[in-house]
Parts: structure tokens; sequence; C-alpha cells
């Protein structure tokens, strides 16, 4: 069964919707961030917000599109069901972020919780509707949507032309800036990815990731305080890595 169509707790069951939404990451870097308070609130009567638990499916790939979903709190990753039967990682996403939109009838990948999160699930006729009725909710996705474009040609980048360590330097540097733009200020990186998942978004070995690891714990370019935390001590040396301006 669909784990949206399973007995889930609804959120506004315990808090209201205005607790919901000071809290989620949309208000700062997602579909949210430019809605007047009018307008939040119309988005507000047709969401619906659920809580999932970690390693849950927000959707499988091949499921009907009908709905559109935001992480309000938490971290998924996106998945692709290869011919031969392997999973291959595409993206990861935080919170704040979109995920489910898409031309097609079908969702063309699976959505993973890493984490235990919050979703405001829309109903994707719904916000069509939405984004024709409010102009700047309709811009702030086009924003959103040319965002995604450019991380998905730095990918592309990143895997034909950067060689090992260089890839695993632009991905620690892409999450400090997913957690700058979600006002995250600091060098400790949460990340709830497994290496294996590293490895395969990036196209590299599980062995290959861990000794990229262990290269800049020794040059001391980074720590692990803790597992699922990585702390940037010389981002200056991740980014001449990332340009190949050292290595």
């Amino acid at each position: 069964m669909n784990p949206l169509d399973a007995a889930r707790r609804l959120v506004g069951d315990a808090l209201g919707q205005d607790e919901i939404c000071g809290t989620c990451g949309s208000r700062v870097a997602g579909l949210c961030k430019p809605l007047d308070a009018a307008t939040l609130d119309d988005v507000l009567a047709e969401a619906e917000h659920v809580v999932f638990d970690a390693r849950d499916y927000l959707f499988q790939e091949g499921d009907r599109a009908g709905h559109v979903f935001t992480l309000v709190t938490g971290t998924a990753k996106l998945v692709r069901l290869l011919p031969d039967g392997r999973e291959q990682v595409v993206g990861f996403r935080f919170t704040g972020d979109v995920l489910g939109y898409t031309t097609g009838s079908t969702y063309p990948f699976a959505a993973q919780l890493l984490t235990g999160a919050t979703i405001c699930r829309l109903d994707r006729p719904r916000l069509d509707a939405l984004m024709r009725q409010y102009p700047a909710l309709e811009r702030r996705f086009l924003d959103l949507c040319i965002q995604e474009l450019a991380a998905t040609q730095d990918q592309l980048v990143t895997v034909g032309r950067r060689t090992a360590e260089a890839r695993l330097a632009a991905f620690l540097l892409s999450l400090a800036d997913n957690g700058q733009r979600r006002d995250r200020v600091g060098p400790v990186l949460e990340m709830p990815m497994t290496r294996a998942d590293i490895a395969d978004f990036l196209g590299l070995t599980l062995e290959t990731v861990s000794r990229g690891f262990t290269a800049f714990r020794r040059r001391g370019w980074i720590r692990e305080p803790s597992h699922g935390r990585v702390e940037l001590l010389k981002r200056g040396a991740l980014q001449e890595l990332t340009d190949g301006e050292a290595g």
C-alpha cells in the first residue's frame, strides 16, 4: 500500500497551522518564501500536513503523480530504479524543498525519507489553480525550477569532469550552501545520508568516498564530531580542490 494511503497522524490534529508554518523551511528557502499572509492562508486551506518516519517513502517511482510535497522538516533522497534492479540516487532534498511536481502523469523517481519528517501535501490540480490565482506563487515556483536546473548542470560537471576527491569536496560545499540558504550558519553539516548514498550520487564506490573523507580529515580540512555530522574546518581548501586549483 502506498504510505500516503496508510493511516498517518495528521499534524493538524496536534498543532495549529500557524505554528506549523512558523517553523517551515519553505518560509525561508522554499515555495512559500515570497507569499503574503492572505496568499499563505489560501495555500494552507488547501494543504494537508502529515508526519512520516525515517525510511518511509513519500511516493514510489511510477505512482500516479497526484500530489506535490514540501518538506516542512526533514531530509529525503530521490531514487531511480535501473533496468538491472539496482537503485540510483539522483538527488537529495532538504527542509523547504518541493518534491513530486512533474509534467508527466506518474512520478519518474521514488522519494524516500532519510529522517523523520513533517510534510505539507497539496493536490496537484489545486496547486496549479493557486499558481494561476497568485502570480507571486507562480514566479517563485519558476525560480525554484531554474535553481534546480542549475544544480543539475553543476552535478553533471561534477560527475563528468572532476576527480573523486573534487566530487566529494563539491558535495560537501553544496550541503553548506544549502544550509546557508536556510539560515543555518556555521561549519557543522547535518548529513543523514549514508556514505553509500553519497557514493551512488557522485558516481563513486563506497571505498573511494571513505578514502576521501579520511584524506580530508588527515589534511585538517574536516572533522566528524559525531555520526552524521561533518565540520568544515578549511572550506577554502575544499573550494580550491573543487575548482581544480589544488589536489
